[in-house]
């Protein structure tokens, strides 16, 4: 069994930071891709920031400059410092990985946290 843990979650004032962090455990042979996505109440889950193996990274335009993604590859770890936060940050932050559970098999399968609730209000 596979699981990603995500902690750093919380409740900040606008412009204020938080650094979420998702931990994958269990059996992992190697990951992909990993990211975040959030989902606001009423609105579909979307992509926040996205880093492969090589490291190469994508990030939704709405937090572009303000939102950085990274990994440890060893720990099987994928962060998100989230600074200069709007009340539009306001969601429910899904960690993602795309994990190769096995050596003898070149198929992966899309993993998800449980999620951490982000709330921006004064």
């Amino acid at each position: 069994q596979v699981q990603l843990v995500e902690s750093g979650g919380g409740l900040v004032q606008p412009g204020g930071s938080l650094r979420l962090s998702c931990a994958g455990s269990g059996r992992i042979f190697s990951i992909n891709a990993m990211g975040w996505y959030r989902q606001a109440p009423g609105k579909e889950r979307e992509l926040v920031a996205r880093i492969t193996s090589g490291g190469g990274t994508n990030y939704a335009d709405s937090v572009k400059g303000r939102f950085t993604i990274s990994r440890d590859s060893a720990k099987n770890t994928v962060d998100l410092q989230m600074n200069s936060l709007k009340p539009e940050d306001t969601a429910v932050y899904f960690c993602n990985a795309i994990i190769r559970t096995t050596p003898q098999s070149i198929l992966t399968r899309n993993y998800w946290g449980q999620g951490t609730q982000v709330t921006v209000s004064s």
